[in-house]
């Protein structure tokens, strides 16, 4: 079958160039209104693409939905080791992980508020994860006073604690989102997972 074209001049369209910016311009939509207030012609616009294109490639906005989730769980699971003996170094790189990406901190916020459907492979990884701190406890390497589960969710929320904070909260420092305040926070960050991970 003859390759398809995209202008008259017959050069063939670069399909996986078009998926990444359907799904570069879905990452913005969507981390700005959500799932529920996310529009696919808004997205056309952002990548370029029509209404056709998008659904001919991922076929309904729930797919494209969770076409992005998925790229975006990959690309923070290849950043960001989990390092269940080390939750210090865990907690670090999430939290320059999550600086470094706002937009994953605001989709992570519309899943929780929308309150969306964990697809398979995010169950997983967390489970992995819960898993993977038990047996660390199990094996002395971890402090085993807090369950897995409840450990893993807390350091989690720590190390967006300062990121995520009320604006108010933010307001008690001159440059809430400076590089000065942020060191001191992530200085402070690692010392709290330690306080509660280290092995007694």
């Amino acid at each position: 079958m003859a390759a398809r074209r995209n202008n008259s001049k017959g050069r063939p369209r670069n399909a996986e160039a078009t998926r990444q910016r359907i799904l570069a311009a879905a990452s913005d939509e969507f981390s700005r209104h959500g799932f529920a207030g996310a529009r696919i012609d808004r997205v056309a616009g952002l990548a370029g693409a029509n209404k056709r294109m998008i659904y001919a490639y991922f076929g309904s906005k729930d797919q494209l939905y969770e076409a992005l989730m998925e790229r975006k769980i990959a690309e923070w699971v290849e950043a960001v080791p989990f390092t269940p003996n080390e939750l210090d170094a865990y907690a670090a790189a999430r939290f320059d992980y999550m600086q470094a990406h706002p937009e994953v901190r605001r989709l992570a916020a519309w899943r929780t508020f929308e309150r969306s459907k964990p697809t398979t492979a995010e169950r997983a990884i967390y489970q992995t994860r819960i898993d993977a701190l038990s047996a660390a406890q199990r094996a002395g390497k971890v402090s085993a006073a807090i369950p897995a589960a409840d450990l893993y969710a807390m350091v989690a929320r720590l190390t967006e604690s300062w990121l995520n904070a009320p604006p108010a909260l933010l307001a008690t420092s001159r440059s809430p989102l400076g590089f000065k305040r942020l060191a001191q926070h992530r200085k402070a960050l690692l010392r709290a997972v330690r306080l509660l991970s280290e092995p007694r």
